[in-house]
């Protein structure tokens, strides 16, 4: 009996997400070998391909079409087409379509395989300096709602750091949740543009890098959050108390500082108000 692996019917391929050189021989031979590509966005792909001389098939596969074509690719799989799958930029499945289509290609018995590469919560987290012992990647935070609120109380706990994506628009805003249920001390990383030629990393406390965000920031961002420590108070009124030093430190009014603090903390704003007018009147 042989022990040589049979061929995949579908290849998770990583490609660069900036710098085009950043992908592998192998990525390369994958793609080239294959006989069809599915891509979360055509154009992007072909400009991809085109840079490394690559003349393949292409075929949209988006978070839209994912689970609608998901049977009838795996019919031409099972007929002997190779296919091979990429996202936009970096590793499929990490905040990208196609998990569905890979469990469904397991569940139906065929060979998957997946090629390492470029992948932007890695790099973000190296740039940092907040590694080293594991972290905890979350994609984008939910914009509102409890399920935000859940989000930044996880992170808020977590000893290992947290990565995740947020839009350019609303960093200063995450950011500043952060603030309110972490406290102005907690060190964050934000890094843009990744393999870029305007790549940057901006590093230091919540409150140090909300100050240089006001000044805007463009591209694509990935932000790394340190882990809690031992040290870090749990005490909710601790928690209601460093952000709103936090927030009326920035020149919030107590009555501003209260509502964006009880939005944060998820508590009642009466109860928050009190202790901003508390805090106020202290000399």
């Amino acid at each position: 009996m042989s022990d040589e692996r049979p061929p995949a019917a579908l290849t998770v391929v990583a490609t660069p997400i900036g710098n085009l050189e950043d992908i592998t021989l192998r990525a390369l031979r994958a793609l080239r070998e294959c006989d069809v590509i599915l891509a979360e966005d055509t154009r992007r792909t072909r400009a991809l391909l085109t840079a490394h001389h690559i003349e393949r098939p292409v075929e949209r596969l988006d978070e839209h079409t994912e689970r609608e074509r998901a049977e009838a690719l795996l019919a031409r799989m099972r007929d002997g087409t190779r296919m091979a799958l990429v996202s936009d930029a970096g590793t499929p499945l990490v905040s990208d379509p196609g998990a569905a289509l890979v469990r469904a290609a397991i569940d139906a018995g065929l060979v998957v395989e997946a090629l390492p590469g470029a992948s932007a919560p890695l790099v973000a987290l190296v740039l940092s300096g907040l590694g080293g012992d594991g972290f905890r990647f979350v994609g984008f935070v939910p914009r509102e709602g409890h399920a935000r609120r859940a989000a930044l109380t996880a992170m808020e706990r977590d000893p290992l750091p947290t990565v995740f994506f947020e839009s350019p628009e609303r960093v200063e805003t995450t950011l500043r949740d952060l603030v309110g249920v972490c406290g102005p001390g907690r060190r964050v990383a934000v890094t843009r543009e990744l393999t870029k030629r305007y790549e940057d990393c901006l590093r230091g406390t919540l409150a140090e890098v909300i100050d240089r965000a006001r000044e805007g920031i463009r591209g694509e961002v990935t932000v790394v959050l340190s882990g809690a420590t031992e040290t870090e108070p749990q005490d909710v009124t601790d928690a209601i108390d460093r952000a709103l030093d936090a927030a009326m430190s920035a020149g919030m009014k107590p009555s501003d500082a209260a509502r964006e603090v009880a939005r944060a903390l998820g508590l009642k704003r009466a109860e928050v108000y009190a202790r901003a007018v508390e805090r106020a009147r202290r000399p």
